[in-house]
């Protein structure tokens, strides 16, 4: 119920409406002192009404920081690739779902994300916990669960609207919470996990 609600809201959304979100939460993010200090960064490349993040991925890659994005895999698993530019992105359909743009070059292995100082994920709300909603796909649930078998500890950073930092979302035992999440007006932090 949520998650369609969330996701109406955004298939309002105009272009502009998308772009300008994402030039803003760009500079939000980049004020972060944790990908300030991050050498590498696993990200994504918003698609629909999903916050753009392109600007922020083009940011990073002027900084000097090897950003790495997704690549869904048929289990829905992610697979990794170097992020070389917007050039370097292939649009690719999968199945019924939705397209999605991923790395055209190398692929990295699943393992790759556990490389990363931050890693910044998709998500249609954050609670006052610091509680993720995502699609209901669990490709990231995959990820933060490798995360954790690595021992990695990357910060968890999820890239939002205002509106959709909200009171209170479902969570199951396995979910984890982020570190913080960013929207255009602003970041809020929450405990660490």
């Amino acid at each position: 119920m949520l998650r369609r609600e969330l996701l109406s809201v955004r298939n309002r959304l105009t272009a502009d409406d998308v772009r300008e979100a994402g030039a803003t939460l760009a500079e939000r993010a980049l004020e972060l002192p944790e990908l300030a200090r991050a050498r590498t960064v696993a990200a994504y490349v918003s698609v629909g009404g999903e916050p753009g993040t392109l600007a922020l991925l083009d940011a990073l890659r002027a900084r000097g920081v090897r950003v790495l994005l997704p690549a869904l895999l048929p289990d829905n698993d992610l697979d990794w690739g170097a992020y070389a530019g917007e050039g370097s992105l292939a649009r690719v359909q999968h199945g019924g779902k939705m397209a999605l743009f991923e790395p055209a070059g190398e692929r990295l292995g699943p393992d790759a994300v556990a490389s990363a100082d931050v890693v910044l994920l998709p998500g249609l709300a954050v609670d006052a916990r610091g509680m993720r909603l995502g699609r209901g796909g669990g490709s990231y649930d995959r990820v933060l669960a490798r995360l954790e078998r690595a021992g990695a500890r990357p910060a968890l950073v999820v890239l939002l609207y205002d509106a959709e930092v909200v009171q209170s979302v479902p969570a199951e035992a396995h979910d984890r919470p982020v570190h913080a999440v960013v929207t255009p007006s602003g970041v809020r932090r929450f405990a660490s996990p």
